[in-house]
């Protein structure tokens, strides 16, 4: 799989661009500040829904337009899609797959995939468990969109739930009656269904990248390793089917509700679980030098490239400006591992901080214009 245009308006810095793309790879190389990393940022965000910059879709519209649309042509063997998001802050996205706009946003998900370097991934090793988790959740989802939708339905039962808990609290602190909670348990039921769904998919995906973490840490630096991803939920318990993982978080919030009420939010389920990274006998955060939580962050992005590639379609391959971060023997080796992808997209602020061995096409970005070179 691979994209063939990319078509951008009043999206990030571009009032408007077009840029064809072949496979291979392609470079996209000027200053800092004019606009490189927007054109992956705007292909990612096909792939994930979201920006791996920001949170919220708000900063991706151009200052003074109302909308911002993201277009690109995917190729697929013989298989060509027209695949495009409207960006609506404050309101509903929209979405079109060969012109119909009768899709949901999400109904996009599959069509694009990638993997994406950056900067920000070092937080993977030395971030909040947020960062984590959202690793876990994206590549769920890449596996098998379907997820997107039960991701969905936590998150908006999770925030009914903490909706709920807060009126309590709020009510218990200033001396009112004490509320009917027997809705709390229905929301129980709902929370745990949710999450016993996306708790099995994280398990599993666990258990199979880690073999994949731990061969490309090891290509990345030789000796270094082994490294090992272990889940740390917050409803205690060994359960894996999703029945028993469904009765493990019911009896979670069972246990945990008197603490919750005092609260006013919900504090077991997915959305408060981590993913610890060892390297070694020790946790990578805090006992990681910079250039082995470098590696860490390299080798679970490798990983997950390597597990979608064996899945299915392959991944187009996002390195913005990473290789910059880098020292010459990493840089150097994940350049290798990368360059025989069937699409590799990569920005860098000169054109010596893309190696030679990712030769391919160029393109010039500055002040706005993007030209081939």
């Amino acid at each position: 799989m691979h994209v063939t245009h990319l078509s951008l308006a009043d999206f990030r810095s571009y009032p408007r661009v077009e840029v064809p793309l072949d496979p291979g790879v392609t470079a996209f190389v000027g200053p800092n500040g004019q606009g490189k990393t927007n054109l992956v940022e705007a292909v990612g965000y096909l792939a994930t829904l979201g920006s791996h910059r920001v949170s919220s879709d708000a900063p991706l519209v151009r200052m003074g337009a109302e909308r911002a649309i993201i277009r690109a042509q995917v190729r697929q063997g013989d298989r060509q899609q027209l695949v495009e998001l409207e960006l609506n802050p404050g309101r509903a996205n929209r979405a079109r797959i060969n012109r119909s706009s009768q899709v949901r946003p999400r109904d996009v998900l599959g069509i694009v995939r990638t993997v994406l370097f950056a900067p920000e991934d070092l937080a993977l090793v030395k971030g909040d468990p947020g960062e984590r988790r959202r690793f876990l959740d994206e590549l769920i989802t890449a596996r098998s969109p379907r997820m997107a939708g039960v991701r969905s339905d936590y998150d908006r039962v999770l925030k009914q739930r903490n909706t709920l808990l807060k009126s309590a609290a709020l009510a218990r602190r200033h001396g009112g009656r004490s509320m009917d909670m027997s809705t709390l348990d229905v929301w129980d039921q709902h929370l745990a269904r949710a999450g016993a769904e996306l708790l099995a998919q994280r398990l599993d995906l666990i258990a199979t990248i880690q073999p994949l973490a731990d061969k490309a840490y090891e290509q990345l630096a030789p000796g270094g390793g082994p490294v090992a991803l272990e889940y740390k939920p917050s409803a205690p318990g060994e359960a894996h089917t999703r029945e028993d993982l469904y009765e493990q978080l019911t009896a979670a919030l069972a246990e945990s509700r008197k603490q919750e009420i005092e609260r006013g939010v919900t504090l077991v389920g997915p959305h408060r679980d981590d993913l610890q990274l060892k390297l070694g006998q020790l946790p990578a955060k805090g006992y990681a030098s910079h250039g082995e939580s470098w590696s860490y962050a390299l080798a679970l992005r490798l990983a997950s490239y390597d597990l979608l590639r064996a899945e299915g379609n392959e991944p187009v391959l996002v390195l913005d400006d990473v290789f910059a971060e880098l020292d010459t023997r990493r840089r150097e080796r994940l350049a290798e591992l990368v360059a025989p992808g069937e699409q590799v997209l990569v920005t860098a602020a000169v054109d010596d901080d893309v190696p030679h061995v990712l030769s391919g096409a160029r393109y010039a970005v500055s002040e706005g214009a993007v030209e081939r070179v």
